[in-house]
């Protein structure tokens, strides 16, 4: 059976060639020309404004044609009764629509259908039909090639459901049409209806009037092309601009998408390499002088990896360290009960067993501050910095540290400012256990009668601490070492195992969590000798 294929691989061989962050910057860019393009097709008021031009414009010239009728083809009959002239009305009719390409038709009063431009009179008397035919073809340029496919797509597109559907009857007649009837009854009537193949008809009827009497209604309809042409030379002016827009549009999406996705995409594969990876081969790309965020972020995360790897390296050192910090005690336990199995000898076999108890004590010890030392950035990290009062808690410590050393025979001397709290931020039994370490360090080393002096003030825009003593100093070359894990020079009076050489290290780990430093200095006499150490913190104003 094989082993299923490692996760990164799967991610690696299936990845996209555009990544989900590009994708959303596409459209989002893009949606705002795309919306505006599927608002072409929808111009209601535009197109109800041209309707309306068109039909007051129809009316106009229905009123004129109307006008010329009423004075050239109405003959007066006996009593003044007046009648529409066929003929006449007819040639005048044909003549007066053909020019402004619109179809005439003259209703007498009594709905009677009495001339058609779309009839001529043929030489035997007969009405003739007329039929215009299409232009010649000719060479036509892109617009006319897109009106025509522009025209094609309109055709699937629904109409508007509210207008009437054009019918015409072969025998016609004024109650047919609502506007001639309208026109009949004195008043100018307008209707738009939509064919049965598409588009629209524009009609307006007025009637025909001689000495303010009523002989006829006359009816001009003319199709909607022209409101169609206007409409799509609007959209196509649009879609030109929607073009010129898209494609800019695009240009930049992708820009952006290149100096936004492709980096953050680098950054990613190269985290998954480093989490998934052997080794430190794997690099964090440097995109540092990009001067942005994501420049920002790459340098976050070459900081983080290699803090994290110093992290491990530290965790490893640690290890190591514990490992032959408690070795040590556990050789020498094991040695003394082995050797107790061996001896007869009472007093030697209770030395043997109080080198056993010291054993004990020390691993517990070393455990007990090791336990502390582990747990020591995890507490930092969760514990909210407040308010420190510097000031008081010298004094303080100063206090208890006379009421345990009576037996010692030291001397504490404190000195702070007065009336000044020296309030720093920070986590206060923190900051007591760093006091703790250096004053019990002084302690140790300082010789019966000697005095050990605690400090406090201002120092700029930080205070400052010091903790001195009487004893016999810091080796030149292990100012710095004395801060190492484990580092460990006692008294030569004191007893071996009482410390485990974490105190210092844990006060240094707690001080810079807190913004702070601390060094480790010896005092001189007047003669330039060694007068005793120096430890010195700093920390922030809160």
């Amino acid at each position: 059976m094989t082993s299923p294929e490692p996760r990164s691989r799967r991610r690696k061989r299936w990845r996209p060639l555009a990544s989900p962050l590009t994708r959303r910057i596409l459209a989002v860019n893009l949606l705002a020309p795309i919306i505006l393009m599927v608002g072409l097709l929808y111009f209601d008021r535009y197109k109800q404004g041209l309707m309306r031009s068109e039909l007051a414009g129809l009316a106009t010239q229905a009123e004129m044609v109307a006008g010329a009728v009423g004075e050239g083809a109405v003959t007066e009959e006996a009593y003044g009764f007046l009648e529409l002239n066929r003929d006449m009305a007819q040639t005048m009719v044909r003549r007066l629509a053909e020019p402004a390409q619109v179809r005439a038709r003259l209703f007498n009063p009594s709905g009677d259908l009495v001339a058609d431009s779309r009839f001529i009179l043929g030489a035997k008397g007969q009405m003739v039909q007329v039929e215009d035919l299409p232009p010649p073809n000719r060479r036509r340029g892109w617009r006319a090639n897109v009106a025509e496919a522009w025209e094609r797509v309109a055709t699937w597109m629904p109409e508007d459901d509210s207008l009437p559907v054009y019918a015409e009857k072969q025998e016609q007649r004024a109650e047919h049409y609502q506007e001639a009837k309208a026109a009949l009854g004195g008043r100018t009537g307008f209707v738009v209806r939509t064919r049965h193949g598409g588009g629209l008809l524009l009609s307006a009827a007025v009637p025909v009037q001689r000495y303010k009497q009523v002989v006829g209604a006359l009816m001009l309809t003319a199709d909607g092309t022209g409101i169609a042409r206007s409409l799509f030379q609007v959209r196509l002016a649009i879609a030109e601009v929607f073009l010129v827009v898209l494609a800019i549009t695009t240009g930049l999406s992708l820009y952006m998408a290149g100096t936004i996705a492709r980096p953050v995409r680098r950054l990613a594969l190269a985290a998954e390499q480093v989490r998934h990876g052997h080794g430190r081969a794997h690099v964090i790309p440097d995109l540092s002088k990009r001067g942005d965020e994501i420049g920002e972020l790459s340098v976050a995360l070459k900081e983080m990896t290699e803090a994290l790897w110093g992290r491990m390296d530290a965790i490893e050192a640690f290890a190591a360290d514990v490992a032959h910090e408690i070795k040590n005690p556990l050789t020498s336990l094991r040695s003394a009960l082995e050797t107790a199995a061996r001896v007869k000898d009472p007093e030697q076999y209770r030395r043997l067993m109080a080198i056993v108890q010291d054993d004990i004590e020390r691993m517990n010890r070393l455990i007990s501050d090791i336990s502390d030392a582990s747990r020591l950035d995890a507490e930092l990290s969760r514990a909210e910095s407040q308010p420190v009062a510097v000031a008081a808690m010298v004094e303080a410590l100063a206090e208890v540290y006379r009421a345990t050393a009576e037996g010692q025979q030291l001397n504490f001397t404190v000195s702070v400012p007065a009336g000044d709290s020296l309030e720093v931020q920070g986590i206060e039994p923190r900051l007591v256990q760093v006091i703790r370490n250096l004053v019990a360090n002084a302690v140790s080393f300082s010789p019966e009668g000697g005095t050990i002096a605690l400090t406090a003030g201002r120092d700029g825009g930080a205070v400052r601490i010091e903790v001195e003593d009487d004893g016999p100093g810091i080796p030149e070359d292990k100012l710095a070492a004395i801060f190492e894990r484990f580092y460990s020079e006692r008294p030569k009076a004191e007893k071996f195992g009482i410390h485990s050489g974490l105190g210092l290290s844990i006060s240094k780990q707690i001080v810079d969590a807190h913004g702070g430093t601390i060094r480790a200095t010896n005092r001189t006499d007047a003669d330039g000798g060694v007068a005793g150490a120096r430890f010195t913190v700093k920390l922030p104003l809160g």
